[in-house]
């Protein structure tokens, strides 16, 4: 089988090469990503992992592996921010509260899809004005959902997670594994 990953994120990349596993190509969908209204995150989430990997062509004897990130504070879905001013906004609410991050997998065939939602809890700490402006100077909170990336500077705001640290990161790595497992697909 050869795996298609239908994500541009270098990190799922990065995080596929801990289990030994490299995709034979990529191709990343071109979705809508706008939340419906009133979509929860969890639901939101799992329609986006699964909306990708439909989007991206899978022939017969292929294996596409789509996922999707999203902060959720509450029932508010916190995406990639459009610029730092967003992104202040989101770091502003996120800091000294806990928040859920959500990663959904989806795994095609030609035939058969198998999905799997992840929740991590994480708490970021209340940032100083000079933590908040040297974190947005870095530029790391661009493409982030939520404005940050865990995996990054950001690591020094997190002071407690409970769940899977790869998937914040952007994959859950043992679900993943198992979804891959399924479709025929070996480390």
């Amino acid at each position: 089988m050869r795996l298609i990953l239908g994500s541009a994120s270098p990190r799922r990349l990065e995080l596929l090469a801990q289990i030994g596993i490299t995709p034979d190509a990529v191709r990343p969908a071109d979705i809508d990503e706008t939340p419906r209204k009133a979509e929860l995150p969890r639901p939101y989430c799992a329609r986006m992992a699964a909306e990708k990997a439909q989007a991206v062509p899978c022939a017969p004897g292929e294996v596409v592996l789509c996922a999707d990130t999203t902060v959720a504070l509450g029932r508010r879905i916190l995406g990639k921010p459009v610029d730092a001013t967003e992104a202040a906004q989101f770091l502003t609410m996120l800091g000294g509260r806990r928040h859920t991050v959500i990663t959904a997998v989806a795994v095609r065939t030609a035939d058969r899809i198998w999905t799997r939602e992840v929740e991590t809890a994480v708490k970021m700490k209340r940032l100083s004005d000079d933590e908040l402006n040297g974190y947005l100077a870095s530029g790391e909170w661009q493409g982030k959902a939520g404005g940050y990336g865990i995996q990054g500077r950001a690591g020094a705001f997190i002071p407690w997670i409970g769940g899977s640290f790869s998937a914040v990161v952007g994959l859950p790595l043992a679900e993943t594994a198992v979804l891959l497992t399924a479709a025929g697909v070996r480390a």
